[in-house]
Order: structure tokens, then C-alpha cells, then sequence
């Protein structure tokens, strides 16, 4: 399975973006999907993550209240919708497919090439 991650950009403090993360080579149904994300010097941290089937996600407490994941399993995709930015999240976010959805990035095989989120102030 390759992914690949698209939506970033440039936005305002305060602001929104919706991320998304299609894949090819393959069906995700089967996968859990997270979202990570690192900032310059950084570790990379994890951010979301939704089940195989929907129906269980996780957010890290960064992310809680402001971000939703979701995924269409039918387009092969899943989605990072981002609310209220803050400079501090700026950062390259990535996308991942694994067995489950855990908040560890070691439990993820497959990884997205990032897409760069910059939040100005």
C-alpha cells in the first residue's frame, strides 16, 4: 500500500485545513489509519488515529476538540480536518496504515511522504 498525503498549506492562526491521504496499491479497509506529525528537531508525535472500521478513533490531547479523523473507505481515504490552528502545530504531517489504531508510530508499516502545515500568527 502507498500513501500518499496532500492538503497542507500556509494558514492564519485561528484558521482551518482538511488534510486527506489516498491510497494506492491496495485496499485500506483492512487498516487502521493514524495521522502523525514532527516539527523541526523534533520527534515525530502522533496526532489521530480511526479504526478499520470507523468506529473507534484516539486523539492525542493536542488534537482532541479541535481535529477530526474520518476515512472513506470506498475512495481509498482518510481525512484530517483541522480546526482552530495554533502556530504550535505547525509541523510535517504524515499519514500511516497499520493493524490497528494505536497511538505508537512503531505499530505502523506503511507511511505517507508528509504534507508541510505552517500556521502563521
Amino acid at each position: 500500500v502507498q500513501l500518499q498525503a496532500s492538503g497542507g498549506g500556509l494558514v492564519q492562526a485561528g484558521g482551518s485545513l482538511r488534510l486527506s491521504c489516498a491510497a494506492s496499491g491496495g485496499t485500506i479497509i483492512n487498516y487502521g489509519l493514524g495521522w502523525f506529525r514532527q516539527a523541526p528537531g523534533m520527534e515525530r508525535e502522533f496526532v489521530a488515529a480511526i479504526s478499520w472500521g470507523g468506529g473507534s478513533t484516539n486523539y492525542a490531547m493536542s488534537a482532541k476538540g479541535r481535529f477530526t479523523i474520518s476515512r472513506d473507505n470506498a475512495k481509498n481515504t482518510v481525512y484530517l480536518q483541522m480546526n482552530s490552528l495554533k502556530p504550535e502545530d505547525t509541523a510535517l504531517y504524515y499519514c500511516a496504515a497499520g493493524p490497528g489504531n494505536s497511538r505508537s508510530k512503531d505499530s505502523y508499516g506503511y507511511w505517507g511522504q508528509g504534507t508541510l502545515v505552517t500556521v502563521s500568527s
